[in-house]
């Protein structure tokens, strides 16, 4: 590989240009290697021999499975060696490598993410999780006492919690929908979204992908019907970017965030923000800065000290991103799950509470096993088979989440499957 082509391959921002090259050839080595395989096989190739190539570019544990991607993901190693690439050059002088250096990698990396979104980049802002870009939205929008914001008890706690303080000190009127999961049917959850909107509804907030049983909502329905009565659309997509594929504009959202470090396999402490163009104005900053009425959207970047390392690797997990492909890393975390469910829905103590129609869902299952408690079940699959997952006691949801990611293999899948039946002959 020569020189030219591995710099390509890195998907270096502006701010590599900077730099002496060689020692990032030099740290990335291993991961280059790893990556560069997959230019063998096919755009369209979904063979075990492609996914085997896709774990290798992992350091995931080899003795423990971990199923609750959900969570936080993993990054691959080209992302973790560009971590450490960065956060070394920051450490040889400070100010300097920050400021001058990096810091002029943003710009690169906005365009690059604006790609993949299919938005502006003049939309989009970097910070560090989903929870920070949509506090950012919810204590930065302008609303006053009696306003009413539609929202769901199935809603990630973080967000409920913000909306919860500003009803508290503003006034603001929260309605509430409860809903029983899996619904696969549009009509149904649109319609019970756009009944509870009455004159007085500024605010629809809407979790693309329900963290606890992958359920995803029609967030374009409901933002279309939200739209002729003037109410904004806020998407809490922390579950559904490159996870799903779509862009966000398909969404008609006004306010948008995600946590990088989910499906995009980005460095832990990453996150995107997105404002419509003619949001940004009247949206205050969560952090103070200089012109809070600003419609740059950096206003919003205003976070103070913060890694650089860890930003510039964005560009990286995007690189990796594309190497696999949306639908083909889609159609895999959707095989993934079904090959589970399909083994063991039909039995009479299971019920499976993820929608199972990928219309309506992708990597996320859940699994209810009667008369279990959540906690029984993930014990026993992490002390007999050391399967990592998590139990989930929330409203209407009590099961296990089960979420496999693109390194996951079949072995493992198998291996899962044989762990679930033996618990179901647990007395």
């Amino acid at each position: 590989m020569n020189r030219r082509n591995a710099i390509n391959l890195l998907g270096t921002t502006g701010a590599l240009s900077l730099v002496n090259p060689k020692p990032i050839l030099d740290s990335f080595s291993e991961s280059q290697s790893a990556l560069a395989q997959f230019s063998k096989f096919d755009p369209e190739d979904n063979s075990e021999d492609f996914w085997h190539q896709v774990r290798q570019s992992y350091s995931v544990s080899a003795n423990i499975i971990n199923l609750n991607n959900g969570g936080v993901a993993p990054a691959p190693k080209i992302v973790q060696d560009a971590v450490d690439h960065y956060n070394k050059l920051n450490n040889e002088a400070p100010s300097y490598y920050m400021w001058r250096i990096l810091d002029q990698g943003r710009e690169p990396l906005r365009e690059k993410m604006a790609d993949l979104a299919g938005c502006s980049a003049e939309e989009l802002a970097f910070n560090r999780n989903s929870s920070e870009g949509l506090e950012t939205i919810i204590f930065g929008l302008r609303l006053k006492a009696g306003d009413e914001v539609v929202l769901t008890k199935q809603d990630y706690p973080n967000m409920i919690n913000a909306w919860k303080q500003r009803e508290k000190r503003d006034g603001i009127k929260l309605v509430w929908l409860n809903f029983e999961l899996p619904i696969e049917n549009k009509e149904e959850i649109t319609t019970k979204f756009t009944s509870a909107f009455t004159s007085k509804t500024k605010i629809v907030h809407i979790t693309h992908m329900v963290n606890w049983v992958g359920q995803l909502f029609p967030a374009t329905e409901i933002a279309e019907e939200a739209h002729k009565l003037g109410i904004e659309v806020i998407v809490d997509a922390a579950h559904s970017f490159a996870h799903v594929p779509y862009k966000i504009p398909d969404l008609q959202c006004d306010y948008f965030a995600t946590s990088l470090h989910k499906w995009l396999s980005a460095p832990i402490g990453s996150g995107l923000l997105y404002v419509k163009k003619d949001k940004i104005k009247n949206l205050y900053p969560h952090f103070a800065a200089a012109d809070p009425e600003s419609d740059d959207i950096r206003k919003f970047e205003n976070l103070g000290t913060r890694s650089f390392a860890i930003e510039q690797a964005i560009g990286h997990a995007i690189d990796f991103y594309h190497s696999i492909g949306p639908k083909r890393k889609f159609e895999r975390l959707c095989m993934l799950k079904e090959t589970w469910v399909n083994e063991v829905r039909d039995h009479p103590k299971v019920k499976i509470i993820s929608p199972q129609n990928r219309n309506y869902g992708g990597a996320i299952g859940n699994i209810h096993i009667k008369d279990k408690k959540p906690e029984e079940l993930d014990t026993f699959l992490f002390n007999q088979y050391k399967i990592h997952t998590v139990g989930i006691n929330w409203e209407n949801i009590q099961g296990v989440r089960i979420t496999p990611n693109v390194y996951t293999s079949l072995y493992d899948i198998q291996k899962l499957i044989k762990g679930l039946k033996q618990f179901l002959t647990l007395k």
